[in-house]
């Protein structure tokens, strides 16, 4: 007796290639995608083993989680285009009703108030990583491009909402992250360059504006950007760290789990926040190099998929949530360098967490799902 494709890919037994394309196409699976994905995930599997100190117990625990996120990844994948604009203004409005909880009733986590428990102890913020672009892509779909004063104004209102609701918990670096996935779908939906322009000039009184909101603790980490060492044992400290992990791994690195600076605990969150560091000490310029080419092959198969796409908002919405994993990674990654304030920013797939990766993964599920319905949806 034949056995069916999905029979052939759970029983281990060898497919044809044929047969696994028409597995991938039946589970609306992006193989490129997928593969560098993977790949990125068991790099970072490997540098996270050594970043917990071989805690196999948490390291365990990172892989039931990517687990999950792989789930989740599947489950977005099978939403068809059409399915998920419909629900876009639902899925807005209530992650902002989730915000609007948090502040209410949330629970207090070193010094903010972040997280919900519902049963499942979150972060809401998470998921507006995919419904302010979602919402902003769900605006502009029938609407003529670019969009006029009038419709900038409202996108601008429909950003900033959840952009302060989240900036009060307080946790600045995902409330900018957000503020940036909704402002890269206005770009890509046709912003003039007069305007761009104009608002980088306007961006600079701005900041001076922000500067009298933000904490004392967030003040500092933007004054030891441009002077580490004035507090080299206070705030400056983690910065200093870092360059030392990186700078010292040379081209090589000193090897897997042999990183002076990580196993030695002078490097500070070695496992979330700081982990390119680990990865620039232990494996050197050309594991940092291998792992920032699987980012740059991610990245531009989701901006391929976004121009494959067929109508406006499966367009805008594969865009941002392409250009928006470019900027998690370019934010880490200058942050630990010391280009950028420290601004709590994981690195994409592989520091340790779970909530950012499912959400991750869930938009590369998105991207899945607009490339395989790219010639069923009326354009």
């Amino acid at each position: 007796m034949r056995l069916s494709d999905t029979q052939r890919l759970f029983s281990g037994k060898a497919a044809p290639l044929s047969d696994v394309g028409r597995i991938y196409r039946r589970l609306r699976i992006d193989g490129p995608l997928l593969g560098g994905i993977l790949l990125i995930c068991a790099l970072g599997l490997v540098v996270l083993y050594s970043a917990v100190g071989e805690n196999m117990r948490l390291w365990t625990n990172q892989v039931i989680r990517l687990g999950v996120a792989l789930i989740a990844m599947l489950v977005a994948a099978q939403m068809s285009p059409d399915f998920l604009r419909r629900w876009t203004p639902w899925g807005f409005l209530g992650g902002t009703v989730l915000l609007v909880l948090v502040l209410t009733t949330g629970e207090v986590g070193q010094g903010a108030r972040r997280w919900l428990d519902l049963g499942i102890r979150f972060q809401p913020s998470e998921i507006m990583k995919l419904a302010v672009p979602m919402m902003a892509a769900w605006y502009l779909h029938d609407r003529q491009m670019p969009p006029r004063a009038g419709q900038l104004l409202l996108l601008a209102v429909m950003i900033l909402i959840p952009t302060l609701l989240i900036a009060r918990q307080p946790d600045l670096g995902t409330a900018l992250l957000i503020a940036a996935s909704g402002f890269i779908v206005i770009v890509l939906a046709g912003l003039p360059v007069r305007l761009m322009l104009g608002l980088a000039v306007l961006s600079v009184p701005g900041a001076m504006l922000l500067w009298n909101f933000m904490q004392d603790y967030q003040k500092q980490r933007v004054l030891t950007l441009l002077d580490p060492d004035s507090d080299p044992l206070g705030a400056g400290y983690n910065i200093i760290q870092s360059k030392i992990a990186i700078g010292s791994g040379g081209l090589f690195g000193k090897g897997w789990t042999n990183g002076s600076q990580a196993q030695l605990e002078y490097l500070p969150e070695r496992d979330t926040d700081f982990i390119f560091a680990v990865m620039g000490e232990e494996l050197g310029l050309l594991g940092v190099l291998a792992l920032l080419c699987l980012y740059v092959f991610v990245i531009g198969r989701g901006l391929y998929i976004a121009m494959q796409a067929p109508d406006t908002y499966s367009r805008l919405l594969a865009g941002s949530i392409s250009l928006t994993f470019f900027v998690y990674v370019f934010v880490n990654t200058a942050m630990v360098t010391g280009l950028v304030p420290v601004v709590g920013v994981p690195l994409p797939l592989v520091s340790f967490g779970g909530t950012s990766m499912v959400t991750l993964l869930a938009g590369f599920g998105i991207l899945m799902s607009i490339h395989s319905h790219r010639k069923l949806l009326p354009h």
